[in-house]
């Protein structure tokens, strides 16, 4: 068998498992997947969030893929990082960089089984601030400095692809080599925020086969996350990675709350499977949990089963057609061959699924400010828990 055929029927424990500390941030990023912003007060608490390392140590979860909402500005994170690693669970940590001090760099960069990945989502500042806010690209940049300085090698710096950046590959490839970095790009979806932005944000066709055709040629140092998969319907040389959904199978999801997903860019009720916080925590909601049967069944193929290119794509990505509108036995709205377009297009108007959570800063849309207001940063203690500020301590 296949071991793609394999990973279809499910393994005893996530190959990936992505955990999502909190939804505090200190951005407002237009497409954040999560719809990030303010703290949910009924987040996990320290003890509760060591239980589940030690579950997944049992379950030998090799390492956790943690984000949020910004993971540094929980108070706790470092210690969970530690508890992490002591436990035998390696963590990568994403970040938009605002905590990577040059202390903190170093630290990192002598601890073992840790990696980091800094977001940025153009090479300069003007396109990356127009989706991240204003000064987040020095943010970035300076995170990334600290690091190199601090002789962290090998560090991952994350680009979500747009239409406005799709133009800087080569440029985001500099950043990398500059700072002895790895480059990885991963596709835009229409989740969280990303579904008000998709329109306007997502590539163009010809964007799609120019970052294919750029990855051929570079994709021996370049990580994908498995996200363009749909992509090698474009040509007979597939892209390196996982051809696959692994969706319930492979992967899956934790929010703040211990809400479990199948899917990391699905945080949705139809993708719900269960929370820690119930008997069995964790393990018994990844090994037996409905939804998580259905998706390691085989799978039909649907509408896309009779495409020739079937086999190449597996039919694209399931939380992509689901925010879209589109069956998730359907195409992927970004098919190359142009089924998604049509399928869109007959579709017509209709009512589109929205995130069951939304943490999104009230003044979003008035600007993003890296900064708190005078009057916060005077209060003594916040008047609700969500209204933490998420750079609490940073000078």
């Amino acid at each position: 068998m296949r071991l793609v055929e394999h990973f279809k029927e499910g393994l005893n424990a996530p190959i990936c498992l992505t955990w999502e500390l909190t939804y505090a941030c200190n951005l407002s990023c237009t497409h954040c997947l999560s719809a990030s912003g303010k703290r949910d007060p009924r987040e996990l608490t320290t003890a509760e969030c060591k239980a589940v390392i030690d579950e997944l140590e049992r379950m030998q979860v090799f390492y956790v893929n943690i984000g949020g909402g910004e993971p540094t500005v929980r108070p706790d994170f470092w210690e969970l990082l530690d508890y992490a690693i002591d436990h035998h669970v390696g963590v990568k940590f994403s970040t938009n960089g605002v905590r990577i001090t040059p202390s903190r760099a170093r630290q990192l960069a002598a601890t073992d089984y840790v990696d980091i990945q800094i977001s940025i989502d153009g090479a300069t500042a003007d396109v990356n601030d127009a989706v991240r806010g204003p000064g987040s690209f020095d943010t970035a940049m300076r995170a990334m400095q600290n690091l190199a300085d601090a002789g962290f090698n090998g560090f991952k710096i994350s680009v979500v692809m747009t239409r406005h950046n799709v133009a800087q590959l080569d440029d985001f490839k500099a950043i990398a080599d500059r700072f002895g970095a790895q480059l990885r790009i991963t596709r835009l979806r229409p989740s969280g925020r990303g579904a008000d932005v998709w329109d306007d944000l997502h590539p163009t066709s010809a964007q799609q086969l120019k970052i294919y055709e750029w990855l051929l040629d570079h994709g021996a140092d370049v990580l994908t996350g498995d996200s363009f998969f749909h992509l090698n319907a474009l040509g007979s040389s597939p892209l390196p990675g996982l051809n696959l959904c692994g969706a319930g199978r492979v992967v899956c999801l934790i929010d703040p709350v211990g809400d479990v997903y199948a899917c990391p860019f699905a945080i949705h009720s139809e993708f719900h499977a269960g929370n820690v916080r119930t008997e069995g925590g964790f393990a018994a909601v990844w090994q037996t949990a409905p939804l998580f049967q259905t998706l390691r069944q085989p799978q039909t193929g649907g509408a896309c089963a009779s495409c020739p290119a079937f086999d190449s794509c597996q039919g694209g990505c399931m939380a992509a057609k689901f925010f879209t509108g589109l069956p998730l036995d359907g195409p992927d709205p970004e098919c190359v061959r142009g089924n998604g377009e049509r399928a869109l297009a007959a579709a017509g108007t209709r009512a589109l699924p929205k995130p069951d959570k939304d943490h999104t800063h009230t003044a979003r849309r008035l600007g993003v400010q890296l900064g708190m207001p005078a009057t916060a940063r005077r209060r003594s203690a916040p008047d609700r828990p969500c209204n933490t500020s998420p750079l609490a301590g940073l000078s």
